[in-house]
């Protein structure tokens, strides 16, 4: 929260790599370590018990909501893109869209305050209309599975690491169109980073076991390091803090739950 930036869009769980190859966004490259190997460590060790009324964070993600009451983190603002009408019920995910479609209102309600917007994509579920597997509710009924990554690293789910890679990269190019919408839209300093990357059958340290997904607390390149893309569009924003408003609704525990299940997040 201490870079210079006006406009931050974090890709959830996009790797350095996968961005530098597949990236055709403006701006200036480089790669950052994250402070965090999933979410809920990205969220804790950059917000917690932080006051950032100078920020409106945007999010597709529904682990701030999760962890709300441990974290201690107040913004300005916190906008809950999956609910309600953001929630695609085809794919059971936050379309990258619809989280560009509300970050640029909220560029817009706010002008005087830094914009922080939280994408779901790439990760799972992925943004593909032939697949099936990733579009059930995920633990129904007796299925006790832990996640999506552990059904492939245990034998549950018969997928190719390459069929996993495919979908994986189709997800972050369907984001990219709309990451840049809002780059090109909204004026001032833009940065385009991810909270954590993803494993995909590499090899953990210092156990050489093949690793899928995000687990916490190991620290692998492929988790750890992001892409921190910088592009300067304009005029910089005039950015003022003031405390939030007195009417904030708070948000339903079993809809966050729900919605996270179909990301397949378990805890």
């Amino acid at each position: 929260m201490s870079e210079d930036w006006d406009v931050l869009q974090i890709l959830d769980a996009c790797r350095y790599d996968m961005f530098a190859e597949q990236s055709q966004l403006p701006g200036d490259l480089q790669s950052r370590t994250s402070r965090g190997s999933n979410t809920m460590e990205f969220l804790h060790a950059n917000f917690e018990g932080r006051t950032m009324h100078d920020t409106v964070y945007v999010t597709a993600n529904p682990q701030f909501r999760r962890h709300e009451d441990e974290l201690d983190a107040e913004f300005h603002a916190v906008i809950d893109v999956w609910l309600d009408e953001g929630w695609d019920e085809t794919y059971n995910t936050v379309m990258p869209g619809t989280t560009a479609k509300y970050a640029l209102q909220a560029a817009k309600e706010y002008p005087d305050k830094r914009i922080l917007v939280h994408y779901i994509q790439p990760h799972y579920p992925f943004i593909d209309p032939d697949t099936t597997f990733d579009k059930r509710h995920l633990h129904e009924g007796d299925d006790e599975t832990i996640d999506f990554w552990h059904e492939i690293m245990f034998g549950k789910l018969d997928i190719s690491a390459d069929e996993v890679w495919r979908l994986y990269r189709k997800t972050l190019d369907e984001a990219f169109p709309h990451v840049e919408t809002v780059m090109q839209a909204v004026e001032g300093r833009h940065v385009v980073t991810a909270d954590h990357g993803n494993m995909v059958g590499e090899r953990a340290r210092p156990v050489p076991v093949r690793e899928w997904g995000h687990p916490q607390s190991i620290y692998t390149e492929e988790l750890v390091e992001v892409p921190w893309l910088v592009y300067d569009n304009g005029n910089r924003r005039n950015v003022v803090t003031e405390e939030p408003g007195s009417n904030r609704e708070g948000v339903d525990d079993g809809v966050v739950e729900s919605r996270l299940r179909h990301l397949g997040y378990t805890e």
